[in-house]
Order: structure tokens, then C-alpha cells, then sequence
């Protein structure tokens, strides 16, 4: 089994990895269950023979608990599993409305601040501290993610030892 990461990995939302096994799809969606099933009290997940949504069991459920998707594809008779780790998708998808909003609203406000200064108009004289504070919004937003995934680092810590340790324990049985 190989692995590779890049630095761009390490700073994304939503870090992620590569592993390559010999192990059909399959064959690697079936060993997953078997060690979902064995590591039962510690795992909780999903798995099918394209897509696996694996997260740490634990007493507490707060919004910042991490998720590892893992993700199969077949490259050249070569199994690739694309690990992703995020939160639930509810929270993702909160996330990702708040920079769409944000962002939008920055343009639309260093738009208006724009085309103020080129007719000479007075009209909007906060436009450009709106499109500032939507910047420092869109900041806030990433500080809060950054926030989220360093509270949950050791549960990310587990989901990627459990995404090694699934593959490697049956690949070295092939």
C-alpha cells in the first residue's frame, strides 16, 4: 500500500489523501465492513463498494465531529481509495452557504463601490467598508472551520489509522 499527501492537503477545508491497494473494490469494501464490525465500539460508518462514511464513536455529538469519506476508483488494474475528512454534511454544506453569501456580497459591494467612483456618484458611500467587513466575514468563516478541525484532530487522527490499518491488515493476508 502507498499513500501520498501534498502540502495543499494539509491547509484545505477539508484535508484529504490517497491510498493505493491491490485489493479489488469489492474486496476492499467487504474488508472495511469486517473491520467496521470488529472495531465496532470505537467505528461507526457506511460502506458500499464505491463510497464509505466511517466516523469515531464518542460520547459526546457536537457539530464539529469529523467524517471520513473514502472514496474507491480503479486505475490501471490498481485500486485508488481517496480519503476525505469533514464534518457531517449539514454542517459542510452551512459552511459553504456562509462563503457563497459572503463572497457574493463582497462583489456585490465592491461592485457598487467600483461604479460609484467611475460616475462620480455619492450614493453609497459605505459601500466599500460593507465589502471589508464581508472580507473579514469570509475570514471568520475559514477561522471558525480552521477552528473545528483543530477541536477534532484527534478523531481525524483515529479515522486516518482506521483508513491504514483497514487496508493494510487484509492486503498483507493477499
Amino acid at each position: 500500500m502507498e499513500t501520498t499527501e501534498t502540502t495543499l492537503d494539509k491547509i484545505r477545508n477539508r484535508p484529504r489523501f490517497k491510498m493505493y491497494t491491490h485489493l479489488t473494490k469489492e474486496s476492499y469494501a467487504e474488508n472495511l465492513k469486517k473491520y467496521l464490525v470488529e472495531h465496532k465500539d470505537e467505528f461507526s460508518g457506511n460502506v458500499n463498494t464505491e463510497v464509505a462514511t466511517i466516523s469515531v464513536s464518542t460520547t459526546e455529538d457536537n457539530y464539529w465531529k469529523p467524517c471520513l469519506a473514502l472514496r474507491t476508483e480503479l486505475d490501471e488494474e490498481i485500486t485508488v481509495v481517496r480519503g476525505v475528512f469533514g464534518p457531517s454534511s449539514a454542517v459542510w454544506t452551512f459552511f459553504m452557504f456562509l462563503y457563497f453569501l459572503f463572497t457574493i456580497c463582497w462583489m456585490t459591494f465592491f461592485t457598487m463601490y467600483y461604479v460609484e467612483n467611475q460616475i462620480n456618484s455619492h450614493e453609497f458611500p459605505w459601500a466599500l467598508n460593507a465589502s471589508f467587513l464581508m472580507l473579514i466575514c469570509i475570514a471568520a468563516t475559514y477561522a471558525a472551520a480552521r477552528f473545528g478541525q483543530s477541536k477534532a484532530k484527534d478523531e481525524m487522527k483515529k479515522l486516518r489509522k482506521f483508513a491504514e490499518e483497514s487496508t493494510l491488515k487484509f492486503e498483507k493476508t493477499l
